[in-house]
This record gives C-alpha cells, sequence and structure tokens, in this order.
C-alpha cells in the first residue's frame, strides 16, 4: 500500500477475526437534514473566528440511544461522503453503528469534501498538519458534546487521521470516551528525505484505484468489486468542485497529511502513546502495509496506559477495508468494542 506520491494486563494483545466471523465554546451549527435515510441524517457547518469552516455529518440512532456519541475521522485522501457514510449496496457503516444506538458524527477536516478549502497561497508548511487537524477535532468534538448533551464522545479514527486523533486524545482525556485506531500509522526508523513536502497534492480515480488494490495478494479474488468503485470514483471527483477543470479530472488535497507520514516514518511520531487512558482499539487488515505486524505491535506497546487495550487483525483486508468485503468483520469490531463496556464515569 502506497498513499498517492508520498515517499515511498487487562489488555488484549491480538485478536484476529476470520472471515465467517460476521455471517462547542465559540461554534456555530446550522443544521440542515437529509432527505434520504428517513430523515435520519443531518448536516452542520461550524465557524469559528479564524478557523476554516468546518463541516460536520450526523445519522441519528435506530432505537434505544448508546451514552456516548462517536466522531469518525477521515485519512489523508477521501472525505466522510466516501467512507464512513458511503453505502455499498444500501448500508454504510454509519447505518451499522446507528443501528447498534449510536449517534454518529463524520468530519471533513479543512481541505476535504464539504469544509472549507485552503487557499493556494505560499506556506512555511503545507497546510492540514496532524496538530492543526486535531484542533478541528476538538472543535467538533465540542460541539457533538454540547448537542449531544454528553460529557465525552468516542472516536474512530482512520490512516493519517489516527496522527490527528492521537494528539487530540493523549491532550484531551477528558472529553474521550472510546477510541478506535483503524489502519494507524506507527512510528518508523526509516530515513528522511530531504526535499519539501509540496503544499498540495492532485489526486486522481487511477491513483487511488492503484493504492486500493495494491495489497491483495496476486491471484487472490479482488476484495474491492468493481461494481462497488464504478459507483464510488465519480463520487470521488465530485467532492472536489474543482475536479473536472483539472487533465485528467483530479482532487485537491492538502500536502500536511503526507508531510506528517513521512516524520512518523522517520522516527518523529506527532504525539505520545502513553498519555492515552481512553480504552483503545487498533484494528487492521492482514494485508494492510501501513499498519504491518510491526507496527501495530510498537503502537499497542506505546499504549502502555490505554485500559484496556486491544489489537485485532481481520483477515482479508487491507489498509481500506472499509470499502472491502470484509468490512463487515470490522463494522462488527467496532460496533463490539465501542458498546462493550459501561461507561466511564
Amino acid at each position: 500500500m502506497v498513499f498517492p506520491a508520498l515517499p515511498p494486563s487487562a489488555s488484549s494483545r491480538r485478536t484476529f477475526i476470520g472471515a465467517a466471523a460476521f455471517a462547542a465554546a465559540g461554534l456555530a451549527g446550522a443544521a440542515a437534514k437529509n432527505p434520504g435515510a428517513g430523515g435520519r441524517r443531518e448536516t452542520f457547518r461550524l465557524s469559528a473566528a479564524g478557523e476554516p469552516d468546518l463541516f460536520l455529518r450526523r445519522q441519528r440512532p435506530d432505537g434505544p440511544k448508546q451514552p456516548a456519541p462517536v466522531l469518525y475521522v477521515h485519512g489523508a485522501t477521501f472525505p466522510s461522503a466516501l467512507s464512513i457514510a458511503f453505502r455499498f449496496d444500501g448500508y454504510s457503516w454509519m447505518d451499522d453503528l446507528a443501528a447498534a444506538g449510536f449517534s454518529v458524527w463524520g468530519l471533513d477536516f479543512a481541505g476535504y469534501g464539504e469544509s472549507a478549502r485552503y487557499p493556494e497561497t505560499a506556506r512555511a508548511e503545507p497546510p492540514g498538519r496532524a496538530g492543526e487537524a486535531a484542533r478541528q477535532i476538538e472543535r467538533a468534538v465540542a460541539f457533538i458534546c454540547e448537542r449531544e448533551g454528553a460529557p465525552r464522545a468516542s472516536i474512530v479514527a482512520h490512516s493519517w487521521g489516527t496522527l490527528a486523533a492521537g494528539v487530540y486524545a493523549a491532550g484531551r482525556l477528558e472529553r474521550l470516551e472510546r477510541l478506535v485506531l483503524f489502519g494507524p500509522v506507527a512510528r518508523r526508523e526509516g530515513p528522511r528525505g530531504d526535499d519539501p513536502s509540496p503544499p498540495f497534492r492532485l489526486v486522481t480515480v487511477d491513483q487511488q484505484h492503484a493504492r486500493f488494490v495494491a495489497d491483495t495478494p496476486a491471484g487472490h479474488p479482488p476484495v474491492l468489486l468493481d461494481r462497488h468503485f464504478e459507483r464510488w470514483g465519480p463520487a470521488y471527483l465530485a467532492s472536489d468542485p474543482e475536479s473536472a477543470t483539472r487533465s485528467p479530472p483530479a482532487v485537491l488535497i492538502p500536502g500536511g497529511p503526507a508531510a506528517d507520514l513521512r516524520d512518523a516514518w522517520s522516527g518523529a511520531f506527532p504525539y505520545d502513546p502513553g498519555k492515552i487512558t481512553a480504552p483503545t482499539m487498533i484494528v487492521r487488515g492482514e494485508w494492510d502495509s501501513v499498519t504491518a505486524d510491526a507496527d501495530a505491535r510498537w503502537l499497542f506497546e506505546a499504549l502502555a496506559n490505554a485500559d484496556p487495550r486491544r489489537d485485532v487483525k481481520i483477515s482479508k483486508g487491507s489498509h481500506l477495508m472499509h470499502l472491502e468485503e470484509s468490512r463487515f468483520e470490522l463494522y462488527e469490531a467496532t460496533r463490539g468494542f465501542l458498546a462493550g463496556a459501561t461507561p466511564r464515569r
């Protein structure tokens, strides 16, 4: 797995799930009902002086409500509409969590999806670094907790988003109920190149498809189905209003995540996992080259104060497992962990 244009106790250590296992202070929000999903989906825009406007989507729970709301934060190249909210055969990860009673929220970081775009001007460093994204998570959690009347929220983060979520979680322990790190980035000790990180990157549908299937073993039947990607690809391009003006059509994304990954994989990790005390689960696919066994081992050991902590490895899944045939095992593992204990006091 490579990213487009990137440098190439009471705790349970590891659970392996086979494919057969699943048969607002200073914030303003404007809500609008989504006509789909029976009116259970709503959208919000958060504004704060001196900060980019942020987009949140929410799906209200089915039946009795779980105590803690759940916030999903996406990875480096595509927003919440293309991840937790994207319906494969009419059913999304957001639908699954709502069916289990969770109030589910998805954040688009600045520069992605429906949130404000960064201006394409010269900067000292590329926009959208993990620390900046963590402040956006802080704004979102404050708004969500106020609206839900909840003292804490759980966070589900994917890929580069786990770096931003980790920065937030290590500093705002009082706001965090539970933490799910899906395909997390861990610290590696590789060489660090001297080339400056570009402020922005362009990603085409073909680049996305190439990296999505890169980790599937040769000769194995596809786990990302063509009929699903045929819908996902155009929706990805539609997430950037300017994509059709480029040749080939491409989505502009902030360069900050690539800079974060370069730093993390050359020994400069942006947060101290030992400061996280909330229950934490690492979940990953067996073919995930971003979160290989050694990466999960390092992060699990570094999360020494998370209680409990788990490492769940799911068969026949890659770094993009939420788009693949093993997504239901991912849903099950996440749902069970989020609902698995009496709410923290």
